[in-house]
């Protein structure tokens, strides 16, 4: 029955999230080339606000545990498992005042409207998953941005999204990255769940009255481990939190 109500609210939200993404795209752009990188960020903030606001058409909820935890004034690693892109959405919009810079596979830069710029000129790393060479300079600059600026990068390191909720194991390489050129950072685990839910049917049509939670765990300085241990904790801490 969920899966047939389903089809006539899953047309109208997609329509609407078409929408916002063509809107705000002219309103990035102006932000960016006529305003620069604060008004581009509140713009992106805004645009991410308004698909969330898309979202609850399908009767999604959200819900985030132990934000106080995460340090403040400090260059941030979020390390989080990968359910749908309702992650990320939620993240930019959610954990705004961080700075949220993902890093992301290059084919998202290009041809989405509004997630596409942003990804280019918004401080993300683009990266080519079959060329680890052209990775390597992308999330080292990454590093040293956040580094630079207090800021946030946000990585998944299964690589991929998990269609059933289920963590894949993580790989270490972008994520040991970003340790080793952002030395004073926090990463912060973080445990997405119900995420996946939405997309069980695939993208069309689309799960309803979905809770995601996004639980922090507790924050780990970066000069306090070394890579081995760090990892360890940081995976270990993600995939406790989820619920299957």
């Amino acid at each position: 029955m969920e899966k047939l109500i389903s089809y006539p609210i899953s047309v109208i939200y997609y329509l609407c999230f078409g929408l916002t993404l063509v809107i705000f795209h002219p309103i990035q752009w102006v932000c960016f080339h006529v305003f620069g990188y604060q008004a581009h960020k509140i713009s992106v903030d805004y645009l991410n606000f308004s698909l969330i606001l898309c979202t609850r058409l399908l009767g999604t909820s959200y819900r985030f545990e132990n934000v106080e935890s995460i340090p403040k004034n400090v260059p941030l690693i979020f390390v989080s498992n990968h359910q749908s892109m309702y992650d990320i959405i939620a993240m930019i919009w959610f954990f705004r005042r961080f700075h949220c810079k993902f890093v992301s596979k290059k084919e998202l830069g290009s041809g989405i409207p509004s997630v596409s710029f942003n990804l280019r000129h918004g401080g993300s790393a683009l990266i080519d998953r079959r060329d680890p060479k052209q990775a390597i300079p992308a999330i080292k600059n990454l590093s040293e941005y956040i580094e630079k600026h207090n800021r946030c990068a946000v990585i998944f390191p299964e690589g991929t999204r998990s269609k059933t909720g289920k963590p894949k194991e993580f790989a270490q390489s972008g994520f040991k990255i970003l340790c080793k050129y952002a030395p004073s950072a926090y990463v912060v685990p973080i445990s997405i769940n119900n995420s996946w839910i939405i997309v069980k049917y695939g993208f069309f049509p689309l799960g309803l009255g979905n809770r995601l939670t996004f639980v922090v765990h507790k924050p780990l300085a970066v000069k306090d481990y070394n890579f081995s241990d760090l990892i360890e904790k940081t995976e270990k801490a993600v995939v406790q939190g989820i619920k299957i």
